[in-house]
């Protein structure tokens, strides 16, 4: 395939892929959860601090493997096929696909604040039309990334001078105090590393982008805190179910909610832009390793792209959006994502590959990923047991695969 990402278009995807629409929607969960500035800050720094920490563990494997697939090969490579296969295996059934199908429909629903339409049918001509764009080339579906990646930022900053210029008793200094509000937590930083087998010179290019990337994310999300926190009392904060929408209107009334609704819709579809040009490298790499249809491992003749495999994800996010199953799957495995950063971060010591802070940093992200796992099985246990046997359930088809691949 062509190698057509340059870093600018690796950075957009970092951005682009992590700023969805969860930061317009819901912070006040959060704080919800921990009313009081203090314990907001605290939770925001430890997530800018761990993020940090996933992509210099990320950039660190992506220069020694430098080939498609990301995170599927770190952990074949470091433990075994099988792991990279139930990393696949989940990703496609509910981790990818069911993200892509809950940014569509977020979408839609804004979309719904203007036009009266069906928020699903949206949601599928969205996921239509980007699989699309991708299918033609990773060069114009990477355009299509920077160039939302690049209005959602700027879409923030003229919210954020609005918020300044605007709101009452506004002061500079008061407006740099407010940005230690908070960082909102967020995730898909790895997917840049899907595509490195599409990137030009992959193992300097990926570890600056995500480098770069995460810097103007957190620098965005402390902003957009430090603004909310700034227009709003906290204990508006706390149960405001739109708080992007809420600080506009209170800045400049019906048009503010309007433009942020406008904003939200840019910012989820350039997310959903670069998951669906993500997740199909993964799906192209497993076939080509023969733990998938071999068909799926095809590259188009004329448009360099893993064609089949992007349709193949198109489609069954189509299901999951049409038939609304991707709430249930999703919310059961999704956290079974941070056990596989957490098996990745420690095949870093068995590869013996030492990044940035070794080996503090892998350890202390290799001890959050296990908080976070044990939480949820302490706070819901049956959902996160039918969780990991959805995972498991992917060894039987591992072994058959495998069995496949020999014969």
């Amino acid at each position: 395939m062509t190698r057509s990402i340059t870093l600018l278009r690796a950075t957009c995807m970092v951005v682009g892929i992590i700023i969805g629409a969860s930061i317009f929607v819901q912070p006040s969960e959060i704080t919800r959860r921990v009313p009081s500035v203090a314990g907001m800050l605290a939770v925001w720094l430890i997530c800018g601090v761990l993020t940090l920490f996933g992509a210099l563990i990320c950039a660190r494997l992506a220069t020694a493997f430098p080939q498609t697939g990301g995170v599927y090969v770190y952990l074949k490579e470091a433990w075994s096929p099988a792991l990279g296969f139930l990393w696949g295996w989940a990703m496609f059934w509910s981790m990818h696909s069911g993200i892509a199908a809950a940014i569509a429909v977020v979408a839609g629903r804004y979309v719904g604040f203007f036009v009266d339409v069906d928020e699903r049918a949206v949601a599928v001509g969205a996921i239509v039309a980007f699989s699309i764009i991708n299918y033609i080339g990773v060069r114009q579906g990477s355009a299509v990334q920077t160039f939302f990646t690049i209005v959602k930022v700027a879409g923030i900053v003229a919210m954020l001078i609005l918020v300044f210029a605007i709101a009452p008793n506004s002061s500079f200094r008061d407006f740099i105090l407010a940005l230690v509000a908070g960082l909102f937590a967020y995730g898909g930083w790895h997917m840049v590393t899907f595509a490195a087998g599409e990137t030009r010179e992959p193992e300097t290019t990926i570890p600056r982008a995500l480098m770069i990337g995460t810097f103007i994310v957190t620098a965005c999300y402390l902003a957009l805190n430090a603004a909310y926190v700034h227009v709003l009392p906290l204990e508006k904060v706390i149960h405001s179910q739109r708080i992007a929408a809420d600080v506009a209107t209170a800045v400049a009334g019906p048009r503010g909610a309007a433009a942020v609704s406008i904003l939200v819709i840019v910012s989820a579809l350039g997310a959903l832009g670069g998951v669906i040009l993500a997740g199909p490298r993964v799906y192209f790499a497993m076939a080509q390793d023969g733990l998938l249809f071999r068909w799926l491992g095809a590259v188009h003749p004329r448009f360099q792209t893993p064609h089949r495999s992007i349709v193949l994800q198109g489609i069954w996010s189509c299901v999951l959006v049409a038939t609304g199953t991707y709430r249930e799957l999703f919310t059961r495995v999704v956290y079974t994502e941070w056990i596989f950063f957490a098996l990745m971060t420690a095949g870093l010591f068995r590869l013996r590959l030492r990044t940035w802070g070794h080996p503090f940093v892998p350890i202390i992200f290799i001890a959050a990923t296990a908080i976070i796992v044990v939480n949820q099985l302490v706070a819901a246990p049956m959902q996160s047991i039918t969780g990991l046997l959805i995972v498991v359930a992917g060894l039987p088809v591992y072994w058959f695969w495998s069995k496949h691949a020999r014969h």
